[in-house]
């Protein structure tokens, strides 16, 4: 590859709207170009890194035994209704319509499309089990598109779905698949962390996700001292609360006349932020009132919370409807004496607290030395909050918290889909029998983000090798000068090539300045440089690009480097 034959064309500056480090990088280093919010063209330098990570996506999923297919990007709205989620799924649903004014959507995710498939192709248990895959261009029609492709509406996605007979096999192709994952983002050479996950929209019954480690990255990841135990926070636990202690105090109203959080009424009484108990206050669809509970320093896990019975389509009560029941107004809620009858939801740690402070449901006013039992009947118990660093995990180590991108996921679907769709095979005893389902995402272009928000300095991106457009680039110092330099870079390239190099010439004619800027902007692992004095030495000079300084070596010398 000659650079002078390919379009490379780097900036200095970017969009003010790039917030994150490889949405800038990108675009200065070539990669994209904005063509509409959240939509990008990806360049041939950007396409280069994509198809490296595809290969590797390709060849793990291969290798664990998945058949690649292809399915239509353009679905239509019966099969979609045939699930219930045409509407379920919400504002990110592309819906467009054809001249005959039929309804379609852009898919989003495949688990309509690949199971009308399996209903049709799938007829006997002789078949299963079997894992169907694509590599495929999504959209969903996000509210905000940010971040460059880290949250683009168009994205490339690795999806698979697996079909299962039994449980027992959707398990243990479930843990295939983890396997699989493993081997991708390792071969990436990427710091990832697998975490026990929410199953969220697509549903299901376990599922885990796949993270890189970047300070940059959305998600709060979880993970124990005392194990390889993991989790998002959405699903984190801690460790169950010591025994309640017994009671010590008696009931006392305290003044608060300014004091609406907890912060502050701790602060007026001189307490501990962790004697205090926060009221979250909600409604179920069926109009109950709830009163859910977290102490004062923790807060409320949403995910957590829609999971109790009765919740998972709440939403936050309003002023009126507090008045309603509580007598009150907010910043001073509580449990004790609500105008109307409520339910009220504890967290663990409240559930186990004795002495706590709670609002009145009266303005300006607080009340002390509240025990269960004592002054409440003992409350409906839940893990309902976020875990905090530092609390104790389960298996006896304490937690700790980093930040990660999510990249994969994997789910056991259950038979939720197959069930809607009326996909079904004979079994061994000739009775119809509804498929398990397995369901396995890979944000292949959001892998390429990730990576760089991982791996650059304040020069440009540093690509692990697996990822980078090339492997080496051999540099030229003033060819025009000497036709001896050509001569030897192109020989070098030949060798580089012949050894299994994926490597480039930069013949492009530039200056050494701008030209080393490039390789590093753009984040060439290896960086070569013939020159007329190199030459005259017998040397060349060569830079890892995760290297502070330069050396000179022979030209075998530098072979064997990055052949490694």
């Amino acid at each position: 590859m000659r650079l002078s034959r390919f379009h490379l064309h780097t900036t200095k500056e970017t969009p003010a709207d790039a917030e994150l480090v490889s949405h800038r990088l990108m675009l200065r280093a070539g990669m994209i170009r904005k063509l509409a919010s959240g939509l990008y063209t990806w360049s041939p330098l950007g396409l280069r890194v994509l198809r490296k990570v595809e290969t590797i996506v390709r060849e793990e999923m291969n290798r664990a035994g998945a058949v690649e297919l292809q399915l239509p990007t353009i679905q239509p709205k019966e099969l979609w209704e045939e699930t219930g989620r045409w509407e379920k799924f919400g504002g990110q649903l592309l819906k467009i319509k054809d001249r005959k004014e039929q309804e379609y959507c852009y898919s989003p995710t495949a688990e309509e499309a690949i199971t009308d498939f399996a209903r049709q192709e799938l007829s006997s248990y002789k078949q299963l089990p079997v894992n169907f895959y694509q590599v495929q261009t999504k959209f969903r029609d996000e509210i905000r598109p940010r971040f460059g492709v880290m949250r683009s509406r168009e994205f490339l996605m690795k999806d698979a779905y697996s079909f299962h007979l039994d449980d027992a096999s959707l398990v243990a192709e479930y843990e295939n698949m983890k396997a699989a994952y493993t081997r991708i983002f390792t071969r990436l050479g990427l710091e990832f962390r697998a975490v026990q996950a929410d199953s969220g929209a697509i549903g299901g019954d376990a599922s885990q996700e796949f993270h890189v480690i970047a300070d940059s990255g959305e998600d709060a990841l979880v993970f124990s001292t005392g194990s390889d135990y993991a989790a998002n926070v959405e699903a984190a636990i801690a460790a169950d609360p010591a025994a309640r202690c017994a009671a010590n105090e008696e009931l006392r109203r305290i003044d608060t006349p300014t004091q609406k959080t907890c912060e502050e009424v701790a602060a007026l009484m001189g307490i501990a932020l962790l004697r205090t108990v926060k009221s979250i206050a909600v409604m179920t669809t069926e109009n109950e009132f709830v009163l859910a509970l977290v102490r004062g320093d923790h807060e409320v896990n949403e995910i957590k919370l829609a999971k109790v019975a009765g919740l998972a389509d709440y939403r936050m009560a309003s002023e009126a409807e507090i008045a309603d029941y509580l007598g009150s107004e907010p910043g001073f809620l509580g449990p004790l004496n609500p105008r109307k009858a409520i339910r009220v939801v504890a967290d663990r740690e409240v559930a186990a607290m004795a002495d706590f402070v709670v609002g009145a449901n009266e303005k300006g006013l607080h009340i002390a030395g509240v025990n269960w039992g004592r002054d409440l009947a003992e409350p409906e118990v839940a893990d309902i909050r976020n875990v905090v660093a530092g609390d104790r995990a389960q298996d006896g180590g304490e937690l700790k918290i980093t930040r990660g991108i999510e990249v994969g996921h994997v789910f056991q679907l259950g038979r939720q889909y197959a069930q809607a769709l009326k996909a079904t095979v004979l079994d061994q005893n000739g009775k119809a029998a509804v498929m398990a389902m397995g369901c396995y995402g890979i944000g292949v272009s959001r892998i390429v983000a990730a990576a760089i928000e991982q791996n650059h300095d304040d020069a440009g991106i540093i690509w692990p090798v697996s990822m980078a457009p090339w492997q080496a680039v051999v540099c030229m110092i003033n060819p025009k000068q000497d036709p001896t330099v050509t001569a030897a870079a192109e020989a070098l390239l030949a060798e580089l090539q012949a050894a299994g190099v994926d490597a480039a010439l930069d013949d492009r004619g530039l200056r050494p300045g701008q030209m080393f800027a490039d390789m590093e902007l753009i984040g060439i692992p290896h960086r070569i440089v013939v020159s007329e004095r190199g030459l005259a030495a017998g040397t060349v000079e060569y830079r890892a690009r995760n290297a502070a300084e330069a050396e000179n070596l022979d030209q075998a010398t530098v072979i064997s480097k990055i052949i490694g």
